[in-house]
């Protein structure tokens, strides 16, 4: 090989070796700090009002309790809904996992419904077995698996 060749292999290769430090930094910061939020120099937008929770209706799950990991216990009306699920402290279901991301999964309803979301977390969110990429419809009992914690709709 050329001494031209070798010393634009080793360029591309520190090039390479540099976008992945940088998009590793970049995965780590926003998975501490939350992600960024675009600036565009106007006000900002108000919050938007909460969704109520459906009406009542004999059968339907009333909060969300975790019923296996290190939280154990804690529990959520579902009166307050969305509910936020993850490490950050503006979550409703504070998650001390070391598998969660700050902001990863949300409970929400719709109508009657009620769904889980997935927030785009790095370990992913699943309900039973079967992990989920977009909002699934949750019921009485199902339960819901972020990190190596395990949440339960209950009555």
């Amino acid at each position: 090989m050329s001494e031209l060749t070798l010393f634009l292999v080793r360029i591309a290769y520190l090039a390479i070796l540099w976008i992945f430090v940088l998009s590793a930094i970049s995965v780590i910061r926003s998975d501490m700090f939350g992600a960024r939020l675009p600036s565009t120099g106007a006000a900002p937008a108000p919050k938007p009002a909460k969704q109520k929770a459906p009406p009542k209706r004999r059968g339907s799950p009333t909060h969300v309790a975790v019923i296996q990991g290190s939280n154990t216990g804690i529990t959520a009306s579902l009166a307050h809904a969305p509910i936020l699920i993850g490490r950050g402290n503006d979550a409703a279901i504070r998650l001390d996992d070391d598998y969660v991301s700050t902001r990863h999964a949300r409970i929400a309803a719709s109508g009657d419904q009620w769904y889980v979301e997935d927030l785009g977390s790095t370990n992913g969110t699943y309900l039973g077995s079967q992990r989920i990429t977009q909002p699934v419809t949750i019921g009485l009992g199902a339960q819901v698996r972020i990190g190596k914690t395990i949440l339960e709709l209950r009555k």
